[in-house]
């Protein structure tokens, strides 16, 4: 039986330096010596990580603490806005989108581009992608990492193993952009990105299922405060249940999947709309066509997703998309069928909110997961970016 390892001096100061950009970013406008008393840390040990985050541009202080009694006044201690930002990407069906977010998480800037996808090969889509990344990166600000969000399934290696919606199938997503742009990506699914901006700035419960309604249908699963991405990543592939076996073929290879009955294309299809802004506009006129075509499309996501509550006990569902936009005609149905469906309902009922996010949830949640990839671990941006004249501060 092997000895367990002393933690080196290296080690410490990594957890120390995470431990002290974590007080800040959770309460803004902390002293040094309010930090020492929260984390246990000495007050020269937080002084010493202080200064080399402020050195970093991932901290900046504000005005002196104000308070009555002797003693040296502390200065308020914040997240730098100018520090390193994240650069969230979303490859959709019909778009290209990019966002900058500082470390706080706020959305900085951000480009749309639209472009029917489906029409071009993975390696034209990603030149453009890589184009408008670096659009973004010269815009002079530092950008400390890339998430991509992609409609489909993505291994943990950042492999594409499938998208039915873009006809994509094995695309190295990650190496492929890295390649062409110069700078480490994360990819991740869109659905998941999405669950993870409502986390962070939207709904901010601890559980609950995302619905994400752009193009398909996709579904984030947030479990005690973490998203749950099943063992190979591939989990929440709501809009891929079976709701109607002897339904219409899917893209996916199966049938009678919930895409097929209530994805936002076949629903603007069933309702005689044009698009989405049309088929609002039928809804207020109350169109009978357009009203029966939404009733039906949220009694099967009822279907669905009480199969979801009843595995799962989760007892909140986000709708965002188009979903979140239709939510006041959505719910009655939906909300009948989830009574009547999930078996928990009597003692817990399952509450359905509209996401507030918007339709750039994909891409914040990609720029915010790479931002707090820095703050979990800011030790390692702090080694490969301080200059050398920085770095021979005294390390604790």
């Amino acid at each position: 039986m092997s000895r367990p390892q002393r933690a080196s001096r290296h080690t410490v100061r990594r957890l120390n330096s995470a431990l002290v950009l974590d007080a800040i970013a959770g309460s803004p406008g902390v002293s040094r010596a309010a930090i020492a008393a929260q984390t246990g840390l000495t007050k020269v040990t937080v002084s010493v990580l202080v200064e080399q985050l402020i050195a970093a541009d991932l901290v900046a202080e504000g005005d002196v603490e104000a308070r009555s009694g002797p003693g040296r006044r502390g200065t308020a201690l914040h997240l730098s806005p100018s520090g390193p930002h994240g650069l969230g990407v979303e490859i959709g069906v019909d778009r290209v989108g990019t966002c900058l977010v500082d470390l706080a998480g706020r959305v900085c800037a951000r480009w749309t581009r639209s472009e029917d996808n489906r029409r071009l090969s993975p390696e034209t889509v990603l030149s453009r992608v890589a184009d408008a990344v670096r659009a973004a990166l010269a815009r002079g600000i530092e950008v400390g990492g890339v998430g991509v969000a992609v409609p489909g399934l993505v291994s943990t290696d950042g492999t594409v193993r499938t998208a039915p919606n873009l006809g994509w199938r094995e695309v190295d997503v990650r190496d492929g952009l890295s390649s062409r742009i110069g700078v480490p990506v994360r990819v991740g699914n869109e659905a998941n990105m999405s669950a993870l901006a409502e986390l962070w700035h939207g709904y901010g419960a601890s559980d609950f299922v995302h619905v994400s309604g752009e193009f398909g249908i996709g579904a984030g699963l947030v479990v005690d405060g973490e998203l749950f991405r099943g063992v190979g990543g591939f989990g929440g592939e709501l809009g891929h249940l079976s709701v109607d076996p002897r339904g219409p073929g899917c893209p996916c290879g199966s049938r009678g999947c919930l895409e097929q009955a209530a994805g936002p294309v076949e629903l603007v299809r069933r309702s005689g709309a044009r698009d989405l802004a049309d088929l609002l506009s039928r809804l207020s006129a109350r169109d009978r066509v357009a009203t029966a075509a939404v009733h039906a499309a949220a009694r099967w996501l009822g279907v669905a997703l009480a199969d979801a509550v009843n595995l799962l006990n989760i007892p909140t569902v986000v709708l965002g998309g188009i979903y979140a936009r239709l939510f006041p005609r959505l719910r009655d149905p939906l909300m009948a069928e989830l009574g009547r469906r999930v078996v928990s309902a009597r003692w817990t009922p399952v509450r359905v909110v509209a996401s507030t996010v918007g339709a750039d949830a994909a891409m914040r949640g990609a720029a915010t997961e790479a931002v707090r990839t820095i703050l979990e671990d800011p030790d390692t941006y702090l080694t490969s970016t301080l200059r050398p004249r920085e770095s021979s501060a005294r390390t604790p």
